[in-house]
């Protein structure tokens, strides 16, 4: 038996062991004045949690359960408008000026978009579905997102704001472990920025 070990063990040392290496290339600029921060938010319309009444807070723990599930419609309106919405509230815990925004679904997917207070449409973002066999082209999936790119302080969200956040699929079968994630990033306000560029320490932040 230790003989058997013996030999398993020179084996498994002569074993060629495939090593598979990740490649990364970094780019950086010179801080400046036109650098602003942001902040990154990642909205996933699972989220259940709501602001409680008579309530100032916006940074609570939230609930997300990342996937859901989408039922096929009704045999009666299969043909008319097959058409699942989800949506929930949001909460912007900071202000500052809206500059880039994505969303992220599955197979079904028809598009997400998150609106203001006032009902207009802050961002939206469409999915791209393959028409070919190749990679990144294939037929019936999902390959890319539509993202927006508002101009530069074009859309702006202030502390405390409601925002009501659709995704939409289509369900005219029956999809199973579905997302609808949303992608934001938000300049900070260029006041805030100035008074971290112009702070004694040159590293301290404010706080609300």
């Amino acid at each position: 038996m230790l003989e058997m070990l013996l030999r398993w063990n020179k084996m498994q040392g002569e074993r060629r062991i495939p090593r598979k290496y990740l490649k990364y290339t970094v780019k950086y600029i010179d801080w400046d004045a036109s650098i602003v921060p942001v902040n990154i938010y990642l909205l996933d319309i699972t989220d259940t949690w709501k602001k409680p009444e008579k309530s100032n807070a916006t940074v609570a723990r939230h609930h997300c359960k990342i996937e859901y599930l989408v039922e096929s419609c009704a045999a009666f309106v299969a043909n008319v408008d097959c058409t699942h919405t989800k949506k929930i509230s949001v909460i912007f815990p900071s202000g500052g000026d809206l500059i880039y925004g994505v969303s992220h679904q599955h197979i079904g997917g028809t598009g997400m978009a998150l609106h203001g207070e006032d009902g207009r449409v802050i961002c939206s973002s469409l999915p791209i579905y393959g028409k070919g066999k190749e990679p990144e082209n294939e037929a019936g999936y999902i390959v890319g997102m539509s993202s927006c790119y508002p101009r530069p302080v074009s859309i702006k969200l202030s502390e405390g704001d409601t925002t009501t956040l659709l995704s939409n699929y289509s369900n005219d079968q029956r999809h199973t472990k579905v997302l609808g994630l949303f992608y934001l990033l938000v300049a900070e306000p260029s006041l805030k920025h100035n008074s971290i560029l112009h702070s004694a320490d040159g590293v301290r932040s404010l706080t609300h």
